[in-house]
């Protein structure tokens, strides 16, 4: 996936090098242009300035003091008499011809000279210098020029950083705020006041699309609402029927037959309830939280479902850890009708899947800042491979026998993360059975 920022950095610093580079040959370019005019200046003054009874290298320093700051591998200097001999060099074991008189560049055994010659009298001066000399003058001339422009571009880079991180900021403002949403706020974006106008397009097109689907949520969920708050009632009133065509004998047939009848009711029944909880779960924005004693509300839940679990000799109890009698250690800020709701979908769940005989146990858990709640059963338990899709509407495990709607998880799942809440399901490591626990429950300030 291609990143902006590493896009912009790339074709930016990209763009410095290269620039720093053509300046680079730019300044040495300019430098050897000028240092070869230096020479040539130089290379022009020595000749006009050699004494004309020059003839050996005692003479030169003791008639031009000025020759000093010479050395002697810079220049190389040849003097021809009237009779076209050789009467003077400065140097030995370089051997260059005689050239007509002005400047040239020649090639001499691998070396490139700067050559100046000039007729005075009765003599021939010929000045040659290495070109090596001048480029060496000119890399040094140029490498003292771009010296700052080299302690410049760390800062340059830093700066070039610091402007695309704050170019790109409103990007991330954006990508955090919506991180930081909850999975049902469909709420406009804001924009701040220092947004770019560049941002506003992305901005519009977003919240367009939360409106879109707020409305298409909302049509939804109204819709579910309506159908089974209308389904309940008849369903109610269809069951009460026939419970009393059966006592008066109106309504003849087998036993068996009606049984069959009530439980389907039953089922439907139980599913248009659980429609109903999950469109209301739906509907809640955000958890109207306030502090709660859960060590009360789960002795409450449990004391309600009692009834179902001694009809399959189920022994079901609630357990506390740390054992404290005070309910303040167990209270937390919740929403009372959610989690109350959560516990009796777990515990009817545990409860339908629980062999005759078996154990369900209710366990709430305070562990420094965090309390939690899990129902434990003694149960067949759930695969592996299927306990990713417990929580989707309407999945129902391969080959059960019970009956239910499959939205009990899903309205569990929907208040857990109302909450902000975690949810863990897995086997007992121990024994047979299934625990799903709620964890990550704050407790009351005020504790």
């Amino acid at each position: 996936m291609t990143s902006i920022r590493r896009w912009l950095l790339g074709w930016l610093i990209a763009a410095l090098a290269v620039s720093a580079l053509t300046a680079g040959y730019g300044i040495f370019h300019t430098a050897r242009e000028e240092a070869g005019e230096l020479f040539d200046y130089e290379l022009r003054t020595v000749a006009e300035s050699l004494p004309a009874n020059i003839r050996s290298t005692e003479t030169v320093l003791q008639s031009k003091p000025d020759f000093e700051g010479l050395s002697e591998d810079r220049l190389f200097i040849e003097v021809w008499g009237q009779a076209g001999g050789s009467v003077y060099k400065s140097l030995g074991g370089i051997d260059l011809p005689r050239f007509p008189a002005g400047l040239r560049t020649i090639e001499r055994d691998e070396y490139h000279w700067r050559v100046y010659g000039i007729q005075r009298g009765n003599r021939f001066i010929q000045i040659a210098q290495p070109i090596s000399v001048r480029e060496d003058l000119a890399l040094r001339m140029g490498l003292r020029t771009l010296a700052p422009l080299a302690l410049f571009i760390p800062i340059i880079i830093a700066i070039v950083l610091f402007v695309v991180g704050r170019g790109l900021a409103p990007l991330a403002d954006i990508s955090r705020a919506l991180t930081q949403r909850s999975f049902d706020s469909l709420e406009p974006l804001r924009l701040a006041s220092g947004t770019p106008v560049e941002i506003k397009p992305l901005v519009d097109a977003l919240n367009d699309l939360l409106h879109r689907l707020d409305v298409a949520s909302q049509t939804q969920r109204t819709f579910v609402a309506d159908a089974a708050h209308e389904l309940r009632s008849p369903l109610t009133a269809l069951k009460l029927q026939l419970q009393s065509g059966e006592r008066d004998g109106s309504l003849v047939g087998n036993k068996q037959t009606f049984q069959r009848i009530e439980g389907r009711l039953n089922r439907l029944i139980h599913l248009v309830h659980q429609l109903l909880t999950l469109a209301r779960e739906e509907a809640q924005m955000g958890a109207r939280v306030q502090p709660v004693g859960l060590r009360r509300l789960c002795e409450r839940v449990v004391a309600d479902i009692s009834l179902l679990a001694e009809a399959k000799q189920i022994d079901l109890g609630l357990e506390c850890s740390p054992a404290a009698q005070l309910d303040e250690t167990f209270k937390a800020d919740v929403e009372p009708a959610g989690i109350e709701i959560l516990l009796n979908n777990l515990i009817d769940n545990a409860i339908r899947y629980t062999p005759q005989g078996g154990k369900v146990d209710v366990i709430l858990r305070r562990d420094g800042d965090a309390i939690s709640i899990a129902v434990s059963d003694s149960g067949p338990g759930i695969p592996d491979e299927e306990r990713s899709r417990v929580f989707d509407r309407f999945y129902r495990s391969a080959g059960t026998k019970e009956q239910g709607s499959g939205l009990g998880l899903a309205i569990v799942l929907k208040i857990a993360q109302r909450h902000h809440a975690e949810l863990d399901m897995r086997n007992n490591a121990d024994r047979p059975g299934l625990r799903v626990t709620l964890s990550g429950l704050r407790p009351s300030v005020n504790v």
